[in-house]
């Protein structure tokens, strides 16, 4: 079997489409639906049904993504043992994070590794979805709870507290609250509920079972910098609203805490730089322990 052939087969299997693979393996369109013609012909078998709108995997396909995926495995380590990359520290590394830990906490921290690690490439993704490091969508993940499924290995970070704050101008208009049934009486900001993409995130009516939001911001930076606009009360991240002086702590004895893991699939920890970055971000998060809680 041609390795280039089954990455091909695993891209289109991962971006569930002809071209979303061509674009991630930097392809010409044409090219990969050839080399997949050319796989299934060699395997006498079809391994996708190809439509307009993407291609779904045969029961052949899902036979063969397994193996396929163990392949890979073998070619990253083999590339990590033979080759002088790793050795150097050079090549990308793709970090996927929400918001809040990937644009507040690590961005403005990165500079400190690529200064020790010139050669690499980093790439932070901070936005709010999940990331499938089984279909390599990133090297590293920063998830809000621990994978129970799947070959990945997860550690925790930190936990982290949230609470309501609101906007010094904001309460100096419309009163500070002294009851969460107050809260009726004012305009709150919180997540498009239906785009929340962990149960993690859902906990709005944990601090208040009538809880509705007058104005949804569906990112954490975005909710935090319309409460400092002071358009109404939100559930805000401490370590961050505490960088804010005009940001004022609402209902003080109402307090969540939720975690932080880093997660990286099985089949990458041995990789040089994804160990360097992953050890990198356990590291800033445990000198930065305090911030968090």
């Amino acid at each position: 079997m041609n390795w280039d052939d089954i990455r091909i087969f695993l891209a289109i299997a991962r971006a569930g489409q002809i071209l979303g693979a061509a674009r991630a393996l930097s392809l010409n369109h044409a090219t990969v639906a050839r080399r997949l013609t050319a796989l299934e012909d060699a395997m006498g078998t079809t391994l996708f049904v190809r439509r307009t709108n993407g291609c779904d995997l045969t029961a052949e396909g899902e036979a063969l993504l397994p193996h396929a995926e163990a392949m890979e495995s073998a070619m990253l380590g083999a590339s990590a043992a033979v080759t002088d990359t790793d050795t150097a520290l050079s090549g990308s590394v793709r970090i996927g994070a929400p918001d809040g830990f990937g644009v507040a906490f690590l961005a403005p921290r990165l500079g400190r590794l690529t200064r020790t690690y010139p050669g690499l490439n980093i790439q932070l993704v901070p936005v709010p979805r999940s990331f499938s490091l089984s279909r390599r969508e990133a090297d590293i993940a920063i998830t809000l709870e621990r994978p129970t499924q799947g070959r990945l290995v997860a550690r925790k970070l930190a936990d982290y507290t949230l609470g309501l704050y609101a906007s010094r101008g904001y309460l100096e208009a419309h009163g500070m609250p002294e009851r969460l049934e107050d809260l009726t009486a004012h305009r709150l900001i919180g997540y498009v509920e239906d785009l929340i993409f962990s149960p993690s995130l859902n906990f709005a009516r944990e601090i208040w079972k009538d809880w509705r939001s007058d104005i949804e911001v569906s990112s954490a930076i975005g909710q935090t910098e319309a409460v400092k606009a002071g358009a109404g009360i939100g559930i805000l991240h401490s370590f961050i609203a505490r960088e804010h002086d005009e940001l004022v702590p609402v209902l003080t004895e109402h307090v969540l805490t939720r975690a932080y893991w880093l997660v990286v699939h099985e089949d990458l920890r041995a990789i040089a730089r994804v160990a360097a970055v992953a050890e990198f971000i356990a590291e800033q998060a445990k000198e930065a322990r305090n911030l968090f809680v």
